[in-house]
């Protein structure tokens, strides 16, 4: 198994399960809150960790209370810290979330500390980074330095996998090329082809545009419906697994993290694709985000409830 590096956010999630938004000037009383560690970076992190990757985070953490919470967070999961550095007088990145009754949520982020993370981190921590076989990129730090860690991937010849979200139109088409891995859902897909993507069927079309350009593998994460791939193995389909969601925060970054693991395991793609799409099913099952993500033992218990092959 090679080792993942993970450069990207790390966020404080503050949870609130409501029956339905607030109008503007209303006031409503919430049934629950949580407090919980996130950041689309940290998720993914940590999901892969849990399953048994060895991962290396290189991130920004605020000047504030939460900090240490993080760094604890980060360390009973296993995973290495070193370049997981703080910012003075700088608050972490934090992501207020709001989940509804049906388990949809909506989030607002602040970066905070994560928007200092740059290209000379990237650099400071070329002796750990050399060492991995596969570098995860999200959109939650800034653009520049997302590009200056794909042209450091691409300089050290180690893969790369970009999870395009947030959602964000104008991406570099250049840089885009340069991928081995590019993990939209549906909104990011269309977002980053200027495509409608209404039906699977313009989900493929627009996916085959992508390694037109020069992606190599693009995955197409569909929510409950599962996942879809266009690249250099082929084209296919990975059905959803029906279960019972209570919170879908989360879900794409659970996804990510499996997809990874396995990858780095075993290097088959449809099944490592096979098993993010079920990992991502149970973690809708639990509440939060980390919080709901099964470690191995848990999830081959849920494997084998659903009938796993």
């Amino acid at each position: 198994m090679s080792r993942v590096a993970v450069i990207g956010s790390n966020m404080v999630d503050l949870i609130t399960y409501i029956d339905r938004m607030p109008a503007q000037g209303e006031t409503l009383e919430a049934p629950g809150f949580a407090l919980g560690c996130g950041g689309k970076g940290a998720n993914q992190a940590i999901a892969a960790a849990k399953l048994g990757s060895d991962v290396l985070m290189v991130s920004k953490v605020g000047d504030d209370m939460f900090a240490d919470n993080t760094l604890a967070n980060f360390e009973k999961f296993g995973v290495d810290t070193q370049h997981v550095t703080r910012v003075p007088g700088v608050p972490s990145g934090v992501a207020p979330i709001f989940v509804q009754a049906d388990s949809h949520n909506s989030i607002l982020i602040v970066k905070g500390a994560n928007a200092h993370l740059d290209a000379a981190d990237i650099e400071r921590a070329d002796a750990a980074l050399a060492e991995c076989g596969l570098i995860v990129l999200q959109l939650e730090i800034t653009l520049e330095t997302v590009y200056a860690a794909i042209d450091y991937a691409c300089r050290r010849g180690i893969p790369v996998l970009l999870n395009p979200a947030p959602a964000l139109a104008g991406l570099s088409p250049a840089h885009l090329a340069r991928l081995d891995f590019l993990i939209p859902n549906e909104t990011e897909l269309a977002l980053i082809t200027g495509r409608v993507v209404d039906s699977m069927d313009a989900a493929f079309a627009a996916a085959r545009e992508l390694t037109a350009l020069g992606v190599r593998h693009v995955i197409v994460t569909l929510g409950e419906a599962g996942a879809l791939y266009v690249g250099a193995e082929g084209e296919f389909r990975v059905d959803g697994r029906k279960v019972a969601a209570r919170d879908t925060t989360g879900a794409g970054d659970a996804f990510i993290g499996c997809f990874v693991h396995h990858w780095c395991t075993g290097g088959d793609i449809r099944r490592a694709i096979t098993y993010a799409v079920a990992y991502s099913a149970c973690s809708v099952t639990g509440l939060g985000t980390q919080s709901s993500y099964p470690d191995a033992p848990a999830f081959e218990t849920f494997l084998r409830e659903i009938g796993f092959e």
